[in-house]
Formats: structure tokens, sequence, C-alpha cells
């Protein structure tokens, strides 16, 4: 079975993630497909597969080598984005990409434009495969773990590549920030991994954001509007003069590389009260506190006006992985290295977001990102090239080989 084969199989199951419904996994379809993985990890013979309750699925293919290689793990998540349903995918493949418009959905008049997406054009003359328009495709992580298993049945057909043991794992709950806060590090056993759940091809990534939600309340006073002078306060109007109060240009569509931002993500409101959610980012860490800090000036400033109107609620999420990794740089010196003898050029460069890896690394387990080979993930036009799923895999298997070595 090919590595598109395992990936077209994968994206039938249904597995969005929902961060209302405070389970794990999620929602019952992540578990599903756990279930189903688990029964192909058996039959290809692998060792150590065990899945909790949770939806951490984990297994082990064994040396066969006598060196002292170290324990490698290599990690894809389960679960697709919220953002838009993963439910009846129905993928199709172009074949040798011309370089015009893919029209997805003739009867919604969906298409898929170099115009509108530029890097459609780094894969002329390859195949593609793409959704029909109503759904996202779920590269985002299903090729990732398509990879990981077609790499694991590359060696075990090839005994003579030599390996250390290779642990593999599939978690639920990524997209909604929640993939690794159950996972058992110590049982996993490895003393590094990587996660495959890049974008396009040559991602290397070993830096992310700091990452923090916050909740602004605001109440208001409703009175009559008849009668309303000098009584009402509408929280909604406090609220958008709360918002213009942020910096217009650090915001997520005027920024890119190491630029940080404030990104509101929610408003709900009536004149009694009003909440603003935010998300905040930042790679560096002194500019990442200083940023939260100007959230709650900026509610203290509102209550100056408004006494005892505004508050916050300012949760940490994640932080950047660099400073666990840069003690052990040889993981990614390592990944490098397999990128180059696959043919491909590493990009090094930030995550502008966060990754499983991210809070693994903070948990004892370093965990630099690679790419799976999406594009456009969480939406409509997301789309994948074979060749990038066959050069993920071919990096994996050289990983596996160069650390024996």
């Amino acid at each position: 079975m090919t590595v598109t084969d395992r990936f077209l199989s994968y994206v039938a199951f249904d597995t969005q993630s929902d961060e209302l419904t405070n389970m794990t996994p999620s929602t019952p379809g992540q578990m599903i497909f756990a279930d189903y993985l688990k029964e192909q990890l058996e039959k290809m013979g692998l060792e150590e597969i065990s899945l909790d309750n949770n939806g951490y699925l984990m297994a082990s293919l064994p040396a066969n080598c006598d060196t002292k290689a170290p324990v490698i793990g290599f990690i894809a998540h389960l679960d697709t984005s919220p953002d838009m349903s993963g439910k009846h995918v129905k993928p199709r493949i172009v074949k040798n990409y011309d370089g015009k418009e893919i029209l997805l959905n003739k009867e919604e008049n969906i298409v898929l434009s170099p115009e509108e997406f530029p890097e459609l054009l780094n894969y002329l003359g390859q195949d593609l495969i793409v959704t029909d328009g109503t759904t996202l495709l779920g590269a985002d992580d299903k090729a990732g773990i398509a990879e990981i298993i077609s790499a694991v049945a590359y060696l075990q057909a090839h005994p003579e590549i030599k390996h250390g043991k290779i642990r593999i794992a599939f978690n639920p709950d990524e997209e909604i920030g929640q993939g690794a806060h159950k996972f058992d590090v110590e049982k996993f056993g490895a003393e590094f991994a990587y996660t495959m759940d890049g974008g396009a091809v040559g991602e290397l990534e070993y830096e992310n954001f700091n990452a923090a939600s916050a909740k602004v309340t605001i109440k208001g006073r409703n009175v009559h509007p008849g009668s309303a002078k000098h009584k009402m306060i509408n929280s909604m109007r406090v609220a958008t003069q709360f918002i213009v109060m942020l910096p217009r240009w650090e915001t997520p569509e005027h920024t890119e590389g190491y630029e940080g931002f404030y990104h509101l993500v929610g408003i709900e409101g009536t004149v009694e009260k009003t909440v603003l959610s935010y998300i905040i980012r930042d790679h560096d860490r002194a500019r990442f506190e200083s940023r939260k800090r100007e959230i709650e000036h900026l509610v203290r400033k509102t209550n100056m006006e408004f006494p005892g109107c505004a508050s916050v609620e300012i949760k940490d999420q994640y932080y950047n992985m660099r400073e666990k990794i840069e003690p052990v740089m040889h993981v990614v010196e390592l990944a490098e290295k397999a990128m180059r003898e696959a043919g491909v050029e590493p990009k090094v460069q930030p995550i502008r977001g966060g990754t499983d890896g991210a809070q693994l690394s903070f948990k004892g387990l370093p965990c630099p990102n690679i790419f799976a080979g999406g594009e456009n993930f969480h939406g409509r036009y997301e789309f994948v090239a074979i060749p990038s799923m066959d050069k993920a895999t071919d990096v994996i298997i050289n990983i596996c080989r160069l650390a024996a070595e």
C-alpha cells in the first residue's frame, strides 16, 4: 500500500475536534479512527501497541542493529480542524497539474486558483490531491500519519536498512491545543522525536509562538433607551473602545516572520455584558509578557472611565520550544541531513502558531516539526502534492538510518 493509498483511506474518517466538549478525545470520531489504526499496526506486526482511553495510540518498531542507536519517535495527530467540516471528505487526484485554475465544485463554482494561491505554481507537473470544495481535506495531519506508517512499513520490508528502536504515536485534539496534555512522555520512551505536522516540502521548525488567551469581560448597565441619558452603559460600545486601543498593525493580517500580534477571535455581547476573546502571540518571551501586561493596562484604563466595568482573565497556553531544542541541536541537524539525502533543501523557519512538539519539548521530549506536505490547511482550498508525501516518507526513513549510523 502506498502513502497515497493510506492517506485516501484515512480522510474518510470524520475526526474534527471540538473544544467545547471538555472530553479527551473531544469527539468520538477520533477514537474510531484510532481503533482502525491500531488494527492496522497489529496487522503490520508492530510491538508495544497501546491505545488508552484518551485516544493516545503508541507502537514500536524494534531495532534491527547492535549499535547503541537512540530511540527516536515520530508523532502525528488524529484530529482535523474545527474551522471547517471534515465529514464526507471527497478527495480527488489532479494528474500532472498544469498551472491553471482547478475547478473544485462546479455546482457552487468553487475554484482553486493560482492567482489567489500562488504556491500552486510550485507544483507544476505534479499530482495533487484536492477537495470538492465543501470540506477541508485533512492533510493536517492525516498526511503525517500516512507518512509515518508508510516509512515503518518500508523499514520492515527492507531489513538491510539498519535502525534503532522506533516509537510512533498518534494523539487526539492537537487542533484545539490539547494534543500533548495527556501524552505520557515516560511511557513513550523516546530520547527525542519529530512531529510530522508541517506544511510545504522542506519545512523544518524548532521555534514557535509563546501563546496565551485573554478573555476581556465588560459589564454594562441597561436602562430603557428613552430615559437612558447619564445612566446607560452600553457594554458593546465600551468593548468597541477597548478594541481600538490595541495597536492596529499588530494583528495577524499585518504581521509575518517573528512579528507577534493580538488577535480578536470572538465577540459576544449585549448592552448588559460583552466578552472579547483574544489570543496573544509572540516568539520573544519578553515581548510576550509585555503584550499580556498591555491588555491588563487597557483594562485598568477602561475602568478609569467606567469604574468596575472591565475585567480580564489571561491564561498561558504554550511556550516557544526553542529554549528546549537549542541544547540538543543535533536533533535538528539530523533532520536537515535526512532531508538533503532525500533531495530536499531544508527551510528552517519559525512556526507562526503552535505544535504538540512545543508542549512535548517542555515535558522533556525534544520535538522539532517536519513538513507533511500539505498547503492551505483548515479550509476548502487545502491540497497536498503526492510527491511531497513521498519525500516526507523518505525523510523519516533517512532519519532512522542516519541515527543508527
